[in-house]
């Protein structure tokens, strides 16, 4: 199954300081059909303002992985860690028993990202947080693994999850193939450029949806960088 989800279509809200749309229900938007995708439970398209972000609050029993597209955020977190992740990079933070943090857009331009939440194996455990560069051309015509639950095998970003997240940097004409398990849950999304995928269509930012497939083969019409979840 596959299952495109217009970018249009998502639930939309604009803060002023903060333009997201939701890819599965989240704060105040509420869609039952749309609670989340296997283990992974949200997927924001976030916007964030020049010298504006998220004031300290809590999280716990979380893995939250911070994909960011263009800018960079800036984070300080109550376990002392501090750090400024930028366009390309990834930042991952397990909630574990629980940690309270601020994420902070310090530039002069808007920041853009994806947040993304998994849900982890087991909950409570000690929180942690960390980030990691990886260059865009490393991910030329290819996957990398950028977060994952077996990291050392992965050469990954740790999370608590069984989950990776990946991301590819394709030319227009390229195709990208990954397998599978047809029990897994798949979720991705494009930025930059169309993408024909196992023969279906999406344009950008669309979210796809994918279960019960053996196989994926992502054609880009046009340039882009795709990033994917397969989770249990």
């Amino acid at each position: 199954m596959i299952d495109i989800r217009p970018f249009e279509d998502l639930a939309h809200r604009d803060h002023g300081w903060l333009d997201t749309r939701y890819h599965f229900s989240f704060s105040d938007y509420m869609d039952r059909e749309r609670m989340g995708w296997g283990r992974i439970r949200v997927w924001n398209d976030d916007t964030i303002a020049p010298q504006t972000g998220f004031p300290p609050h809590s999280h716990a029993d979380m893995e939250i992985i911070t994909f960011v597209r263009t800018g960079a955020i800036s984070h300080k977190d109550s376990l002392g860690n501090e750090g400024r992740t930028a366009a390309g990079d990834v930042q991952v933070m397990s909630a574990g028993s629980g940690v309270a943090h601020a994420e902070y857009n310090l530039e002069s331009e808007a920041t853009t990202l994806f947040q993304i939440w998994i849900l982890p194996d087991s909950a409570g455990g000690e929180p942690g947080w960390g980030m990691r560069e990886f260059p865009r051309g490393d991910r030329a015509g290819r996957w990398e693994v950028l977060a994952s639950g077996n990291p050392e095998g992965d050469g990954a970003l740790p999370i608590r999850a069984d989950a990776r997240v990946l991301a590819a940097s394709v030319k227009a004409g390229e195709t990208v193939t990954y397998e599978a398990a047809p029990w897994r849950h798949q979720y991705l999304v494009a930025v930059g450029g169309r993408i024909r995928i196992n023969g279906q269509e999406a344009q950008p930012r669309d979210g796809i949806a994918i279960t019960g497939e053996e196989a994926l083969a992502v054609e880009a019409l046009e340039d882009c960088e795709i990033v994917m979840v397969d989770a249990r």
